[in-house]
């Protein structure tokens, strides 16, 4: 007497769930240009690299003879993988089955997600298409009990994960509620252009509540939501998704307790590059691109732009100086010109705290001439998010190296500068309590409107300040480190990053921020 039966019944069980949700509703979720949870983690993963866990968790149904007739498996797929090589978390709701809506079993695999990523110290990556819980319950149409007083609180492994290991998320088609809740707890996050929206609640309930007719589009499509912050970045279809995540975990360590990798950089170390000695117009009103400086100045391609759409004057990414990975913050002073917005300020003050949590050196580029003002700013209680992002710099440890590229004004501009911050100066570099053109518009109003021209007055004391302005009282009174061509920025910041390189061992580990406004 052998074990051979219950044996073939486990196959059986293994080869119905990679059935999902039947071939009718596959063949539905590929007409509507998206791929199902397992071919999308096949395309994720290294060939052959997934161990999925709890393969054959679902309910099963039996006949009156006892024998296994059909069987719903979890719809949540989870497993290890690895990621060019590098072992990670992976899981997403299966769309296939109950629209993505958690069945028993698939809850508990979807809540197991984020304890694996901290227990094995290792990234964790969601791939979402689903919706939160039914009003049926997750076992149907019956009765749907809350867990007891004592049960621990699914999200404290949410925020532990963050807290912990990189977290990567991307919205595969339409996602709302529990998982709309854990695709933004993540420090990237993409979203599907073609395929995907995110929404709190769906149409149907919207406009029974609200007395809103809109579409999930309307609702929450790429053009809301990359906009407004709720994701990173959108990319063309999940495919691109993809991509971008791999891109994003290539910048990554495991966890808090090890350094990023160094990658073999064939980027020269003193590279000057020409175009920089003329990329900063010598009219101050004009504006210039701030993405030049940026892919002048760091490793070859190495920039990977996150929340472009979002806080437009704040420009914020990763990129490799010499191979290591290093974050890069500069202002886009083609968008209310590089002022800092209370969007703005949010976005910076994430991109600290990625930065702080896995110990990367910040380097600012710097052109800031001040918090964003006027009736829109008040009321977006900018001086709030702003100051917020101030004292988030104040509160780093990590090495700080800040390029002062043209402007730096006001209580914005510290932002820009963390604690004992490397300073360099390009001679278009002035800064200031105020930008000269408010400065002179408050200070001299009534001997500017004395005067017999008064265009002519004020531009003579413009012209007047701005030369006390200039960088070089600065350089003179050791106010910045150096003032350099503006050719030597690579160079220079390279020569910064190897002194810092041995602080950084001792900034590994668990990282806390104080209450902030």
């Amino acid at each position: 007497m052998t074990w051979k039966p219950e044996v073939d019944e486990i196959k059986q069980r293994r080869a119905l769930a990679l059935g999902q949700g039947g071939p009718d509703a596959v063949a539905k979720q590929h007409s509507q240009n998206r791929l199902t949870i397992r071919e999308r983690v096949d395309q994720l993963l290294d060939s052959g690299s997934f161990e999925e866990l709890g393969p054959v968790a679902g309910t099963p149904v039996y006949n009156e003879a006892g024998e296994l007739v059909s069987y719903d498996p979890a719809n949540f797929i989870l497993g290890f993988g690895k990621v060019n090589g590098r072992r990670v978390i992976v899981g997403g709701e299966d769309f296939t089955m109950r629209g993505g809506s958690p069945s028993p079993a698939g809850l508990r695999k979807s809540v197991y997600a984020e304890d694996l990523a901290v227990q094995y110290k290792v990234p964790l990556i969601r791939l979402h298409e689903g919706s939160g819980g039914s009003v049926g319950g997750t076992g149907g149409k019956g009765p749907n009990l809350p867990g007891p007083v004592n049960a621990p609180s699914r999200f404290r492994s949410v925020a532990k994960a963050m807290a912990t290991v990189p977290v990567a998320t991307a919205a595969m088609g339409a996602v709302a509620g529990l998982p709309a809740g854990r695709l933004v707890a993540s420090h990237f996050s993409v979203m599907s252009k073609s395929t995907a929206q995110i929404i709190t609640a769906g149409p149907a309930v919207v406009e029974r509540a609200m007395g809103e007719k809109k579409t999930k589009d309307e609702l929450g499509g790429w053009k809301v939501h990359t906009k407004n912050g709720t994701v990173d970045n959108g990319a063309d279809d999940e495919r691109a998704c993809i991509e971008e995540i791999k891109r994003f975990l290539s910048y990554m360590p495991d966890n808090i307790n090890q350094l990023a990798p160094v990658i073999d950089c064939d980027d020269p170390v003193d590279r000057c590059e020409e175009s920089l000695l003329e990329v900063v117009p010598r009219d101050r009103r004009v504006a210039f691109e701030m993405r030049k400086v940026i892919k002048a100045v760091f490793d070859e391609g190495s920039f990977f732009e996150m929340g472009k759409g979002y806080g437009r004057s704040q420009i914020t990414g990763l990129a490799r100086l010499n191979g290591q990975t290093v974050g890069v913050w500069g202002n886009d002073c083609k968008f209310l010109a590089g002022s800092m917005t209370a969007d703005g300020a949010h976005k910076a003050r994430r991109f600290m705290e990625l930065c702080e949590t896995f110990s990367f050196p910040i380097i600012t580029l710097v052109d800031e001439p001040g918090f964003m003002i006027g009736s829109q700013a008040e009321q977006e209680a900018t001086i709030r998010h702003g100051t917020s992002a101030v004292l988030t710099a104040a509160m780093t440890t990590v090495p700080w190296a800040a390029v002062m590229v043209r402007r730096s004004f006001g209580v914005a501009q510290a932002a820009h500068y963390g604690p004992e911050a490397y300073v360099l100066a390009w001679p278009s570099a002035e800064s200031g309590p105020l930008p000269v053109e408010g400065g002179v518009a408050v200070a001299f109003r009534r001997e500017i409107e004395a005067a017999p021209d008064p265009d002519a007055k004020r531009r003579e004391l413009e012209e007047m300040l701005a030369a006390k302005q200039s960088p070089f009282p600065r350089a003179e009174a050791l106010a910045v480190h150096d003032l350099i061509d503006p050719r030597e920025t690579r160079p220079e910041l390279c020569k910064w990053l190897v002194r810092v390189q041995p602080l950084l061992p001792e900034l590994l580990g668990p990282t806390a921020f104080a209450i902030r406004p």
